[in-house]
């Protein structure tokens, strides 16, 4: 016979209440409390009944995660990464996952936004690669609707979010090629209206000039984060005089871009000209030759975001419901000194 609720009270020698509040983890139940009730209940083997709980709460058990990529193919490994994090930790919390894709700011995912907040057909969502002024955020707050967003925003709302500093680590990956001796560096940057973007250029340039360097016009190129764009645009920097000894891209797809370019046209990355990323999406570990890159933990940014977002979906105020993570420096043979 399944062990109930009534069981675990009788056990305890507490109140039903108590018991169900103590396994939903309430603030109002003693911490020691809810240790030994979740110990009792693991004990005895207490299944709790999800289905009749989701309908009390009028809960549907599914997070939504609405990706902003274009076509079809889901090739961005840094997607991969986000999604397995917030994944395992939806099934942790025994939630589901729903996934769909739309290009960013368009009318489908517009509409899709607007579904969740007027039809319920998930509990929260997850929001990533947030814009400087950002039109689903402001629909969310608008809308008082269950969201934590990885990045932040220029908009007036205050909101939960798990961000990488962003500036720091482009400031950290450009000083480490001055440092190197590289003086000549071009920097492909993400889309403008990206907020990750915007602080990434920032970082860039601001260390550029905190060492008396110039950035000639054509020297910042914007790209579209895939590794195509890349290698187009590195056709572009070539072109420059004098040519850079070294270019950076704003994220780790389009670094990939580069390399593939220049080793096409008999350059040998991280000799004739250096090359840099950010993410450490994992497949450039094993490039040739590896990529120096800004760390991102993406898989754990994932997995908090979502254990934010359940917290606020179950009634819980998140610990810190503004988190900024510092990211790490990852040097490998992508950024070797300039040639004389």
């Amino acid at each position: 016979m399944a062990v109930t609720l009534k069981d675990l009270a009788r056990e305890l020698g507490i109140s039903i209440t108590t018991v169900s509040r103590g396994l939903a983890g309430y603030d109002d139940v003693a911490e020691e409390t809810q240790l030994r009730i979740k110990d009792t209940a693991e004990r005895l083997g207490y299944q709790p009944n999800l289905t009749a709980r989701r309908l009390q709460k009028q809960q549907t058990g599914i997070l939504g995660f609405i990706m902003p990529t274009f076509g079809p193919r889901f090739s961005d490994p840094f997607f991969s990464e986000f999604i397995a994090g917030i994944g395992n930790e939806a099934a942790n919390h025994d939630f589901d996952l729903l996934v769909s894709t739309h290009p960013p700011d368009s009318d489908g995912e517009r509409k899709t936004y607007q579904r969740a907040v007027t039809r319920a057909w998930v509990d929260g969502l997850i929001v990533v690669r947030t814009r400087e002024e950002d039109a689903r955020i402001q629909l969310l707050c608008q809308h008082n609707f269950p969201f934590v967003a990885f990045g932040r925003t220029d908009d007036e709302y205050d909101f939960p979010f798990v961000d990488e500093d962003s500036e720091a680590g482009m400031r950290a990956l450009v000083q480490h090629f001055i440092d190197l001796g590289h003086r000549h560096i071009a920097f492909i940057s993400p889309p403008s209206g990206l907020m990750f973007g915007r602080y990434r250029l920032k970082g860039f340039q601001d260390t550029m000039a905190d060492n008396g360097l110039p950035v000639p016009s054509g020297w910042i190129v914007e790209g579209d984060m895939t590794q195509r764009g890349g290698a187009e645009l590195t056709e572009q920097i070539l072109a420059l005089t004098p040519r850079p000894t070294a270019i950076l891209a704003g994220n780790d797809l389009m670094a990939l871009g580069v390399m593939n370019r220049l080793q096409q046209h008999g350059f040998t990355v991280g000799e004739d000209i250096a090359v840099g990323g950010f993410d450490d999406i994992p497949l450039v570990e094993h490039t040739h030759p590896p990529l120096t890159t800004i760390h991102q933990p993406i898989y754990e940014i994932g997995r908090r975001t979502c254990d934010m977002l359940i917290d606020i979906i179950n009634g819980r105020s998140p610990t810190n419901p503004h988190v900024l993570l510092t990211p790490t420096l990852v040097v490998r043979a992508s950024s070797g000194q300039p040639i004389a």
